[in-house]
């Protein structure tokens, strides 16, 4: 029997999948692979099978299931670690679903526009008020969704470093199972705790009004735990990495200064030219299903490569080139069907007020060290930087 290829976790280009990923999606698009881990999965690298799989129920999302792919370098799986949303499979998970999606509607978000307006130029006046350099990370990408998530939720702000510290340990693919697991558990007792004082004193927020629809505590723990990390890590990254690009290719960012109704577009493109969660789309086979030519068995894990598939020249015309007139809303950064991201609304719009803002209040920001000097997060499940040292 043939040993399975091991391909990489880990970009060796900033701004590309490896190699090895996109010599599968074009001589073997459905394949066996081996993980640095050891464990053995079915990749796809193609967009349309990517979306054919997400699409499909015989596809599962369970994460407590023993085979269920894993990306973190000692190759534990998830265990006993309590589930979320992120894990149902139907008929659970329409109903848990539809019970929170209607807080982030395309309407509720634009109501929100004001307050986060508010919140990017607060962040970016601190900023320039400062001193030079200074770390976009911590000046604004990451405060940014942090705060605004914290207000949506009703998460004191005043808590953001706990839950930052350990949401940024958790994402890393190296860091000790136990440590990991440990950063979960507290963050766990801490929303515990939070949904308890709502409980006693309910306020204008989305943890509040859910606690009016469901007496299960547990599940209402582990949403607020999704939402809280994928809340401000995603978006965080995300400005991080566009801020960059803007600056290292001012072709891009004079699209959009000289046209500001082009920022969506934009915002599209970014999001499908960086794709920061490769791995975001694991599933388990339920049953054995003929897929791309190949049978996955039941049990075989199988992850879609987004950023394959947000690459592929039979979908997406030159996909390797930032393009601004592109705005192609049907890339796989947010994932597809029935678990498609519920927070993409407010992606969107704080990624859109965070370019407009930044680049016409501060028009000479650039870097302040050599970009080849730049850290990026090559041993995290959210790709991003770790610093970005600007100066203006």
């Amino acid at each position: 029997m043939t040993t399975p290829t091991e391909i990489p976790v880990t970009r060796t280009c900033p701004y590309a999948p490896p190699e090895e990923h996109l010599r599968l999606r074009e001589q073997a698009p459905v394949s066996k692979v081996r993980l640095p881990n050891g464990h053995e999965v079915w990749v796809l690298t193609r967009h349309e099978d990517i979306r054919a799989m997400l699409a499909d129920t015989r596809f599962s999302s369970d994460r407590t299931h023993p085979t269920f792919p894993t990306t973190n370098a000692q190759g534990h799986r998830h265990g006993n670690v309590k589930t979320s949303i992120l894990s149902l499979d139907p008929p659970e998970h329409g109903p848990a679903r539809r019970a929170v999606v209607g807080e982030f509607t395309v309407k509720r978000m634009n109501a929100l526009r004001p307050r986060v307006q508010q919140i990017v130029d607060e962040h970016i006046d601190a900023m320039l008020a400062g001193p030079r350099p200074a770390d976009l990370v911590q000046a604004l990408s990451l405060p940014v969704p942090s705060l605004v998530i914290c207000e949506l939720l009703g998460v004191p702000y005043g808590d953001h470093d706990f839950f930052q510290t350990r949401a940024t340990e958790m994402q890393r693919r190296t860091a000790p199972m136990e440590k990991r697991f440990a950063c979960i558990t507290e963050l766990r007792s801490y929303l515990v705790e939070l949904i308890a004082r709502k409980e006693k004193e309910p306020g204008d927020d989305l943890l509040s009004r859910q606690l009016e629809k469901t007496s299960n505590r547990d599940d209402l723990v582990s949403l607020a735990f999704v939402l809280l990390i994928a809340g401000h890590e995603t978006t965080a990254n995300m400005i991080s990495l566009s801020t960059l690009s803007f600056i290292e290719q001012p072709e891009f960012l004079a699209a959009i200064r000289e046209d500001p109704a082009k920022t969506p577009n934009a915002v599209e493109e970014l999001l499908r030219y960086f794709t920061i969660a490769e791995f975001a789309n694991p599933r388990v086979a339920a049953e054995d299903i003929e897929f791309g030519g190949v049978i996955i068995r039941a049990g075989d894990g199988v992850i879609g490569l987004s950023n394959t598939g947000n690459r592929d020249p039979e979908v997406f015309d030159n996909p390797d080139e930032l393009d601004v007139e592109r705005g192609a809303r049907h890339h796989l950064a947010f994932g597809y069907g029935p678990h498609q991201c519920l927070g993409q609304s407010l992606a969107r719009l704080e990624l859109e007020i965070v370019f407009d803002t930044l680049f016409r209040r501060v028009p000479g920001l650039r870097l302040a060290v050599p970009a080849d000097e730049l850290q990026f997060k090559d041993d995290a499940t959210i790709y991003g930087l770790y610093e970005l040292p600007v100066t203006w």
